[in-house]
């Protein structure tokens, strides 16, 4: 799923292109893309553009007539610049916005189709489409912890919660408990006020540097390839590969239809985190330690 990053790059991309610029149309190719009925999508035909803002993970574009088109990618969905009268194939096809000057393309690689477009009418009607989570670049060390102390949660559910923190998934997370050299499976409540801070400066540091690559990459042009696994990343889909930082073949541990990855060695001082579904097959072979893993592993290659 683009994250804070990703979308900041899209907004300010989108607005150079469209701010100032009248939304023609929009045609809607997936039934399950419109979430809302009242304002009709046909109010915001001929409506100026007076900006483009990031909402958590959402992409708000604000038309004149206090009138809010409001992108949301999940997991697939990408946008894309194309030149006007460019047509989408119907299996990844959701919407084509029109402008004078090119068309915004919103295309979704996947059968579930789960973005979401909403029509808003006033800032009120905006907000509530907003989860509440602080905005993990601007917020204060107390408005950081207080976030954080809110609800007993692991850190890596922690920093993936749109109540807690603003734009932060599943890639970012790793990269970001990766530099504070926290383990995923950290309880929120029992953080260390110093151990509180580390967090959020990982947390500013990873964003902003991550966001300034993106955008260096991007340049003048549009970006076309999002995705959660880039080269740079320390830990995230790097599976079995080297740590950057030690040397330690990076972790993984899967959960629903999602994963995690982490350093054991940086991380948790060594302790591999129990993947549920391997951990319960495995039992009493399952180890626990970077040491018991790098002795399985050269028991096999000698058996091998």
């Amino acid at each position: 799923m683009p994250e804070l990053p990703d979308i900041t790059v899209y907004v300010e991309q989108l607005a150079r292109r469209i701010v100032g610029s009248t939304l023609e149309r929009v045609t809607v190719l997936s039934p399950n893309l419109l979430r809302t009925v009242e304002p009709p999508l046909e109010a915001t035909f001929g409506r100026a553009v007076r900006g483009v803002s990031r909402l958590g993970k959402r992409i708000v574009i604000a038309l004149d007539g206090d009138l809010n088109l409001v992108l949301h990618l999940m997991i697939s969905g990408r946008l894309h610049w194309k030149p006007r009268g460019t047509k989408l194939g119907r299996k990844t096809g959701l919407a084509v916005f029109d402008f004078a000057g090119g068309a915004l393309t919103w295309t979704e690689a996947s059968t579930r189709k789960r973005a979401s477009l909403h029509v808003v009418a006033g800032e009120a009607a905006l907000q509530a489409l907003d989860p509440g989570g602080i905005e993990p670049l601007s917020a204060s060390a107390a408005e950081f912890a207080a976030a954080l102390a809110r609800e007993r949660h692991t850190l890596k559910r922690a920093l993936t919660d749109p109540r807690v923190l603003s734009g932060v998934g599943n890639a970012y997370s790793d990269e970001i408990l990766h530099r504070a050299r926290l383990s995923p499976f950290r309880l929120t409540t029992r953080l260390e006020s110093a151990e509180i801070e580390t967090l959020r400066a990982a947390t500013r540091d990873v964003l902003n540097e991550w966001t300034e690559r993106l955008r260096s990459e991007a340049g003048d042009r549009f970006p076309e390839h999002v995705t959660a696994f880039r080269d740079g990343m320390a830990v995230h889909g790097r599976y079995r590969q080297p740590c950057p930082v030690c040397g330690a073949p990076v972790q993984r541990v899967a959960y629903a239809d999602n994963e995690l990855n982490y350093c054991a060695r940086c991380q948790t001082g060594g302790r591999l985190l129990a993947d549920r579904a391997m951990s319960k097959l495995l039992r009493e072979d399952w180890p626990k330690t970077l040491e018991e893993l790098e002795e399985q592993t050269a028991a096999r290659r000698r058996g091998s």
